[in-house]
C-alpha cells in the first residue's frame, strides 16, 4: 500500500510517499480503507521534531496521522465480523493515518451517521472533541463575552459556533481579511485582526473586558489575551500554535484573580464521548466544520507547509484516491 513515510525529523519535504507493507489487524483491531486523514497542527510539530512534549516523538521511520475516516476492510480476532463494510472514523495510537490503510482498535471506532458526509466526521474527529472539551470546561453562560484566538482555524471555527450557541458575545481574533470573514460568517459578533500590534487595545475599545479567553495560540498572543480578562474571568489554554504556551503563571493568575481552566488529559472513553458529542452537534445542524483545504495523500508535505505558513483556513484533510 502507499503511505507517507517520515525517516527523519525536519522540514515538510521529509514526508515522502512510499510503498510499505499493509498493516495486519491484531486482536480487537480492524483495518480501515482510509478515504480521508486528519492533519493537525501538532503533527507539524512532530514532523519538525519539536512536539509540546518530547515523549510524543515517534520512533523513526514513522507514518504520521492520528485520525482517519473510511470503511472497515478487515477485522482481527476478537473484533465483531459485522464491522466489515461500515463507514467509520477512528483515532489511532498516535501514528499510521497518512496511508491507504490504517489499523485501529475496535474501542476507538465511531460509526458515521448515514446523513453525515465522511469528510465532516473526519474534520470533527480531533478538533470537535477539543472544542467540546474546552467549552464544557469553561462553563460559558449566556450574555458573557468570550474571546476566541485563531478563530478561523479548525478548532477556532468550532469554538466560535459553540460559544455563540451558548448565548455568549463572541470576539474572534485572527489574521488576514478572509479569515476574519470566515469567523464573521460563523456568527462572531466582533472580529479583530491580531496581526496589528495594537489589537488588544482595539478589543478593549469595542468589547471592554472579557469573561473568558480560548487560547489556542499561546506565546505573546495568549499573554496579551489574558490581559483582557476581567477579575473573575477564565483563561482556557488548549494549544500553542505560536510554538509555546502562554507564560501565565499561577502567581500571575492569582494576582489578576483569573481562573486558569484546563480540560486536561482524557481517557479513551472520555475522548469517545467528546467525539460523539461533536458528531451529534453537527448532525443536529448546530455546528459545522469548516474544511478549508484538501490535499491528495501524495501532497502531505504541501499540507504541512500550508499550515505552518498560516495560509490555511479551517480544517486541512488528506484524501486517498485509489
Amino acid at each position: 500500500m502507499r503511505a507517507v513515510v517520515m525517516k527523519e525529523f525536519g522540514a515538510p519535504h521529509v514526508l515522502r510517499l512510499e510503498e510499505v507493507p499493509e498493516p495486519p489487524p491484531g486482536a480487537d483491531e480492524v483495518v480501515i480503507d482510509v478515504e480521508l486523514a486528519n492533519v493537525t497542527f501538532v503533527e507539524t510539530q512532530l514532523r519538525a521534531g519539536r512536539p509540546p512534549n518530547p515523549a510524543m516523538l515517534p520512533t523513526l521511520p514513522a507514518i504520521l496521522g492520528n485520525g482517519v475516516g473510511g470503511t472497515v476492510a478487515a477485522a482481527g480476532s476478537g473484533a465483531a465480523p459485522g464491522l466489515a463494510g461500515r463507514r467509520v472514523v477512528a483515532g489511532l495510537s498516535g501514528t499510521g493515518g497518512y496511508a491507504e490503510r490504517a489499523v485501529a482498535t475496535v474501542q476507538r471506532l465511531i460509526e458515521v451517521p448515514d446523513a453525515m458526509e465522511l469528510r465532516d466526521a473526519v474534520a470533527l474527529l480531533a478538533d470537535g472533541r477539543t472544542a467540546i472539551a474546552v467549552v464544557d470546561s469553561a462553563r460559558i453562560a449566556a450574555g458573557e463575552t468570550v474571546l476566541v484566538e485563531a478563530a478561523a482555524g479548525g478548532v477556532g471555527t468550532l469554538l466560535v459556533q459553540l460559544a455563540r450557541n451558548a448565548g455568549a458575545r463572541v470576539v474572534a481574533v485572527a489574521s488576514q481579511e478572509h479569515k476574519l470573514a470566515t469567523a464573521r460568517a460563523l456568527g462572531a459578533d466582533l472580529v479583530i485582526d491580531y496581526s496589528s500590534p495594537d489589537w488588544p487595545s482595539r478589543v478593549r475599545a469595542v468589547a471592554g473586558e472579557v469573561d473568558a479567553v480560548f487560547d489556542g495560540v499561546g506565546g505573546d498572543i495568549g499573554l496579551a489575551a489574558f490581559g483582557l480578562l476581567r477579575a473573575g474571568g477564565r483563561f482556557c489554554p488548549f494549544g500553542m500554535a505560536s510554538g509555546s504556551f502562554a507564560p501565565v503563571t499561577a502567581e500571575l493568575a492569582s494576582e489578576r484573580r483569573v481562573t486558569v481552566v484546563r480540560s486536561g488529559p482524557a481517557s479513551p472513553e472520555r475522548l469517545r464521548t467528546l467525539t460523539q458529542a461533536a458528531l451529534d452537534e453537527a448532525a443536529a445542524g448546530r455546528i459545522r466544520p469548516v474544511i478549508g483545504q484538501e490535499f491528495e495523500l501524495s501532497r502531505a508535505a504541501a499540507a504541512h507547509a500550508g499550515i505552518e505558513a498560516r495560509i490555511t483556513t479551517g480544517k486541512t484533510l488528506l484524501t486517498v484516491s485509489r
